[in-house]
């Protein structure tokens, strides 16, 4: 197996001790993406803007990756407030259409806090 440690400056760099994808071939693994805009590191401050930089972020990383949004098989989505999940899936929704991909299996949960303050985390897995 030869796994390959996936880096855009498209996407926020790690802020601690991991990467931004592991890349095992035919498996992608994308660490969790905030809302940080890569070139100026600000933070929108509406869960929609969150939610598409959020999205925007995975893409930067699967793309570089040579994947397409179309091999996204899995995605976790982390929330600051549940209350912001009909917001969140028409972002998602919209996202996947206009990519022009099927939807993968999906979590969704409220957590307790999310780094920097966020209030969206999401994190995929594709494959080829």
């Amino acid at each position: 197996m030869v796994k390959k440690v996936i880096s855009t400056d498209k996407a926020p760099a790690a802020i601690g001790p991991y990467v931004q994808g592991v890349d095992l071939g035919n498996m992608l693994f994308a660490s969790g993406q905030i809302p940080l805009d890569p070139v100026t590191g600000q933070m929108a401050t509406s869960i929609e803007e969150q939610t598409k930089q959020s999205l925007a972020n995975v893409k930067a990383i699967v793309t570089v990756a040579g994947y397409q949004i179309n091999n996204i098989v899995k995605t976790t989505i982390f929330l600051a407030d549940m209350n912001d999940f009909a917001a969140v899936n028409a972002i998602y929704e919209s996202f996947f259409t206009e990519n022009n991909a099927a939807f993968p299996a999906r979590s969704c949960v409220q957590v307790a806090k999310i780094p920097k303050d966020a209030k969206v985390e999401i994190e995929v897995i594709a494959v080829k």
